[in-house]
């Protein structure tokens, strides 16, 4: 089963979506599963893992509802307050829902870069195991110290790092975060997705070989076994099409075995959201 890891919907409207700035243009219509599945069909996905874009438990609630209505939709990494008082209360209820895998915060959003080590947040991700809950990492470059101090407090809980942490493509700047996602992956519960890539480059002039010294980076660093593919539909359309997004991943592992190849394009996202 090949799985596209990381996908979002949203019904667009300008003031929930305040981050689709007047650069992303194309991004400001609805964008839901009907628009998806033809996609995953023509490139030979049979299913994809819908994540949170809007920091609000009815986004969550919104993605479930959509998972029950479309089998394609194999899981949700939503969001709900990891440092609220009853947190523990709210992972009891969301979790009911079978297809919540996961949850994410947009701590790339977040003004302190030492977000991920808030205590109140700590005990938020220290309750997730109870419920079976993995945790996306959503983060850029500069953060990636914190998120290796962070992963290391909770070596049982999965994490999966998201966008491989949108290091500087368009710049083909490689250091310091390649010793950084190294580092990282040090943590063998970590996983990393191959998503969100062509947004960090050029968006009108990248070239498939700008991606190379980056997938050489962490497929040196995690390797075929914690690697998994990821469109970063609908956002991924500012800068190439649903084909070519997955072309890149696709054409570069083919320098694999077929088994190795298989784990990223599927059983590594199977396995690590329990699909």
């Amino acid at each position: 089963m090949h799985i596209d890891a990381h996908q979002h919907f949203w019904q667009y409207s300008p003031s929930a979506y305040d981050w689709i700035d007047a650069t992303m243009q194309p991004l400001q219509q609805d964008f839901l599963p009907e628009h998806l599945a033809p996609l995953l069909q023509q490139n030979g996905f049979s299913g994809s893992v819908a994540v949170q874009a809007l920091q609000t438990e009815a986004e969550t609630e919104f993605l479930l509802n959509l998972a029950t209505q479309h089998d394609f939709i194999k899981g949700v990494v939503g969001w709900t307050d990891l440092q609220a008082v009853d947190v523990e209360t709210k992972l009891a209820k969301f979790s009911q829902n079978l297809k919540l895998k996961g949850l994410r915060h947009v701590v790339q959003a977040e003004p302190d870069d030492q977000f991920l080590l808030r205590p109140d947040f700590l005990r938020g991700i220290s309750l997730l195991q109870k419920f079976n809950l993995t945790y996306d990492i959503l983060i850029y470059p500069k953060h990636l110290p914190v998120a290796t101090e962070f992963v290391s407090k909770f070596p049982d809980q999965p994490f999966v790092l998201d966008h491989i942490a949108k290091p500087f493509i368009k710049n083909h700047q490689l250091l310091p975060w390649a010793q950084h996602i190294q580092k990282l992956a040090n943590h063998s519960n970590v996983y990393c997705k191959l998503s969100g890539m062509v947004t960090e480059a050029d968006w009108h002039y990248w070239q498939p070989t700008d991606f190379k010294p980056y997938l050489d980076v962490v497929m040196e660093a995690f390797g075929p076994d914690r690697l998994m593919i990821g469109s970063d539909w609908p956002v991924c359309t500012l800068a190439g099409s649903y084909t070519e997004v997955m072309n890149l991943v696709k054409d570069y592992i083919n320098q694999l075995t077929q088994a190795e190849r298989e784990k990223i394009l599927g059983s590594n996202a199977v396995q690590f959201y329990k699909l």
